[in-house]
């Protein structure tokens, strides 16, 4: 096992020009990439004079996840400091808008001994938790050497992501075992989980229930519904991925309702430019929301070029198409849409949230489609049928409300799975 990780670390390290020179190559569209360089490799600002939780979060939705938890831990544990670690400036950024200075950030380091090590030496974190599926064989190694718990919590793992790590299965399964426990989101996620040799796997849900609008999303959603305009049916294209914005903008020209209002959110801000290049390629007749004015009654679609107001565009939708589902990329969060009550189309691309999409077609609260041709004909046949959309909000508030408790069967599998943990967490 310790030669297969030396030469995992071997092959990273000669992977690492390439790796920066990818890091300089999307640093070119999305500045925050050339920034704090240097915490990847092991080199961090002054450490907190008190014992550290540490919590990875990916990226934008796993940090947005990470909310109630991280929240509930500053509630439980005052004389903590909480550490968030990141692989994005989109995901730093996120907690920066969640969390402002009530917790630490930076990137976590690069999969190498000795960033691995000097990131552990420096905060010397009493335990950690890793979200959703962020296996590093190094870092893993690493805290168990040092005794450091470590969490695996709001585990998921596609059948596509198992049979990955199932092909480096020598290095997989002791990573896995090195964990004091883990939080699976569902009993499909468990399973698999286990299959590729995690021990102490609970279901504990999905975080993604327990996060709550902002207090401000409402009013902010009503603003934009007057600026759309009140009488104007508003279709919400949330969160779409690259390539997704041509084709769904060319099924959106098929849907049968007058004087539709398309809001076009992308997924990630660093395209807000790219897709404005993409509609004014294509003649399409839009305005910024970042310009906070009227829509033009002439203006077929919205550009949301803001961060942080999702809940809001939301609230502002008469039904939301939820992104990266139209193409092979697994789908994002529907579950904010179903907590406001907004009616939620969803393409067949949906591996990442696959136990929560079916809950939710299930429960009512959202319509699966196979197709574009599908997306015309259900986006059409809500627009024009205030009842069953009405219908579906109440489905959507109920199936949200349901699934929650996440947070604190999370909470009780820090505390209790393992007497050593609770003793550090007193």
């Amino acid at each position: 096992m310790k030669l297969l990780r030396i030469a995992y670390s071997a092959l990273f390290a000669l992977m690492l020009p390439f790796i920066l020179l990818r890091l300089l190559w999307r640093g070119r569209r999305q500045r925050g990439y050339l920034h704090h360089v240097g915490e990847r490799f092991g080199s961090y600002p002054p450490r907190p004079d008190r014992p550290v939780i540490w919590i990875h979060t990916v990226s934008v939705g796993e940090t947005r996840a990470a909310e109630p938890l991280v929240k509930a831990l500053q509630v439980r544990f005052p004389e903590r400091a909480i550490l968030l670690t990141h692989m994005t400036p989109t995901g730093r950024e996120t907690s920066e808008q969640l969390f402002g200075d009530k917790v630490m950030r930076c990137y976590v380091p690069y999969d190498l001994p000795p960033a691995v090590n000097a990131f552990l030496d420096h905060f010397r974190p009493t335990l950690g938790l890793i979200l959703e599926t962020e296996i590093w064989f190094n870092l893993v190694a690493a805290c168990a050497r040092r005794q450091v718990p470590l969490y695996l919590v709001n585990a998921r793992l596609s059948e596509r992501s198992a049979r990955g790590y199932g092909f480096f299965s020598s290095l997989t399964r002791p990573a896995l075992r090195a964990f004091a426990a883990v939080g699976a989101q569902s009993r499909a996620d468990a399973k698999r989980l286990r299959t590729l040799g995690a021990d102490h796997v609970l279901v504990t849900g999905n975080l993604k229930f327990d996060v709550t609008p902002p207090a401000s999303a409402k009013s902010v959603g009503i603003a934009l519904r007057e600026l759309f305009g009140r009488d104007r049916p508003v279709l919400l294209l949330a969160s779409t991925r690259d390539g997704e914005e041509s084709i769904l903008l060319d099924a959106c020209e098929e849907i049968d309702v007058e004087n539709v209002l398309i809001v076009l959110v992308p997924r990630h801000p660093q395209r807000f430019e790219e897709v404005a290049m993409l509609l004014e390629k294509r003649g399409v007749r839009y305005q910024r929301r970042s310009l906070e004015e009227p829509v033009p009654p002439l203006a077929r679609v919205v550009l949301g070029d803001s961060m942080g107001e999702m809940f809001a565009y939301y609230h502002a939708a008469d039904v939301a198409v939820i992104g990266g589902t139209f193409l092979p990329y697994g789908g994002q969060n529907l579950i904010e849409a179903c907590a406001v009550g907004t009616p939620v189309i969803i393409g067949p691309s949906t591996f990442n949230f696959a136990e929560a999409v079916r809950r939710a077609v299930e429960a009512r609260a959202a319509i699966q489609v196979m197709d574009l041709n599908g997306l015309v004909q259900e986006a059409t046949r809500l627009l024009k049928d205030p009842t069953t959309r009405g219908g579906m909000a109440r489905e959507g508030i109920a199936f949200a409300r349901a699934h929650r408790g996440a947070t604190e069967k999370t909470l009780a599998l820090l505390e209790f799975s393992a007497a050593p943990v609770a003793d550090r967490l007193r």
